[in-house]
């Protein structure tokens, strides 16, 4: 994670210097752009603050090379993060990356702020498959990239620290983004932030937060992630991590946990969360230790209910998610082909709504067999249903939001994944060709993925830019969406028979169901 450039760097030039707020930093200039990794928006929250909000980073004197990629924070072992955030030491934990074609403060270019996905337990903004060079170049943006706190250390409830340490870096980089981005040829008046997954979650909580408001302009939530816990919930689950290390979760017994630690901890809680499923409910029975807390200070209430209230009306929404959400995990699992009646009458029972939920998915599904019900229901819960209320919301306040779905079935791994989730990540960076995602669109990417591709990221930097995708406005009646497949479309919401079965479902704060 820390090297200095990609291959593609540019010999010629003299590198480029910004004058930051807390002091100079030096980059490099790769592939048409001018590139800043690693600078500091934040002091490194260790030592006496450690699980403390953001400070305000101390300047530096001289010039700051900023050619390498921040530590990573500690990571959760899936997809082998943990491997590569300790093989990058360090505990400056919280920094940003800047990538822009002109950095000059003139220039004025729309900003687009992105926060990476990871079930709220990993992510790191260095990894390859988020290099912002491309969008940057063709897009003609500005585009940041930063590392938050994750896991217990960003989300778990720990007495004597803020809840919510992950939002609240959110905010911190927002704030350096406001503060430092007109030098880097970044319009501060014109950001957009956007994310996917856990990163589309942390949008939408972003759009509640009181802290967060004025800081951007624009939102782009891609495939929200709709858990949000209570205070309980959450204090339950981060008492059973700090009992696998003897501890109890508050700041004076876990201040002394090397930081690696932490999340092999979570991982082992997560590892049999089905034991709790009775005291912890729908998180325990899909395995999600930690999501934002609604504690009532730094997040009040739920995004759909702060966006419902007006919220987010002055902040344009772009919203959507996959055709096949949880297709990937069905994979990842080892289950696809494999779910039996059994399997899928259990995730109706934990996560269809209501008392007759199962009943209504399979009447509205008569010919679904076990797998297609479950993956549905797995979909609409955790990311499609959140996703579209969160546009629904906004609407309904009078609020400008714009809905798609990805419905192209990715090419790669033999096309057994479908539209799944994550394959827009590669498809609006471009880099279709890098980085784990990438698995997704082949060895070889096509003039097709190519071409979705292009039509993605022209929507997502004209968004980003003014406004306007290039399609019309969701509105509650006529519920307009653009579907990007081989042949790209306007149509109403194609997941009418979900949308039905999920309309007067809240998506609550998810309780402590057992004492």
């Amino acid at each position: 994670m820390t090297v200095a450039a990609s291959e593609s760097s540019d010999s010629s030039g003299a590198r480029p210097e910004v004058r930051a707020v807390a002091g100079v930093v030096r980059g490099a200039r790769e592939a048409g752009v001018a590139v800043f990794r690693g600078i500091p928006f934040a002091e490194p929250p260790v030592g006496a603050l450690r699980f403390a909000a953001p400070r305000p980073v101390r300047g530096w004197s001289g010039v700051r090379e900023a050619v390498s990629y921040g530590p990573p924070p500690p990571q959760a072992g899936h997809f082998g993060m943990d491997a590569l955030s300790q093989e990058a030491p360090g505990d400056d934990w919280l920094t940003v990356n800047v990538w822009s074609p002109e950095p000059t403060p003139g220039a004025g270019l729309p900003v687009m702020v992105w926060i990476q996905g990871g079930a709220y337990v990993f992510g790191m903004s260095g990894l390859p498959e988020y290099d912002g060079a491309r969008l940057a170049r063709d897009g003609d943006v500005v585009v940041v990239t930063f590392n938050h706190r994750v896991g217990i250390e960003g989300f778990g409830q720990i007495e004597g620290a803020p809840p919510n340490r992950g939002l609240l870096d959110q905010v911190a980089a927002l704030e350096w983004v406001r503060d430092n981005i007109r030098a880097f040829g970044g319009d501060p008046e014109r950001v957009t932030v956007f994310g996917q997954s856990a990163g589309g979650g942390s949008v939408a909580a972003l759009l509640a937060m009181d802290r967060a408001a004025g800081l951007f302009r624009r939102a782009i939530a891609q495939s929200v992630q709709g858990t949000f816990f209570s205070p309980e919930l959450a204090s339950d689950i981060a008492a059973a991590c700090a009992a696998e290390l003897g501890l109890r979760p508050t700041v004076t017994d876990l201040s002394g946990v090397p930081p690696h630690r932490l999340p092999a901890a979570g991982d082992a809680v997560s590892a049999r969360m089905d034991q709790w499923a009775e005291r912890w409910g729908q998180p325990a029975y899909r395995t999600i230790p930690v999501s934002p807390v609604v504690d009532g200070d730094v997040l009040r209430v739920t995004p759909w209910q702060a966006l419902s209230a007006g919220a987010g009306r002055d902040v344009d929404l772009l919203v959507g998610h996959t055709r096949d959400e949880h297709r990937l995990f069905t994979a990842i699992t080892g289950l696809l082909g494999e779910v039996s009646e059994d399997q899928a009458a259990a995730a109706l029972r934990f996560l269809a709504p209501g008392s007759d939920g199962a009943r209504r998915y399979r009447d509205a599904f008569p010919a679904a067999g076990p797998e297609e019900l479950y993956e549905l229901v797995h979909s609409d819960w955790l990311f499609r249903m959140p996703s579209l209320h969160l546009a629904q919301a906004q609407a309904a306040a009078g609020g400008r939001t714009h809905v798609y779905e990805l419905a192209w079935a990715a090419p790669g791994m033999g096309g057994a994944l479908g539209a799944c989730h994550g394959l827009d990540v590669p498809l609006v960076f471009g880099n279709l060709d890098r980085g784990q995602p990438a698995m997704l669109i082949g060895e070889a990417p096509s003039p097709e993925a190519e071409e979705l591709s292009a039509r993605m990221r022209a929507a997502w930097t004209s968004f980003a830019a003014h406004g306007d995708p290039g399609w019309s406005a969701h509105d509650t009646e006529r519920r307009l969406v653009q579907v990007f497949d081989t042949r790209p479309a306007v149509t109403a919401y194609p997941e009418e028979a979900s949308r039905l079965i999920w309309q007067d479902h809240p998506f609550p704060v998810l309780p402590l169901i057992g004492r």
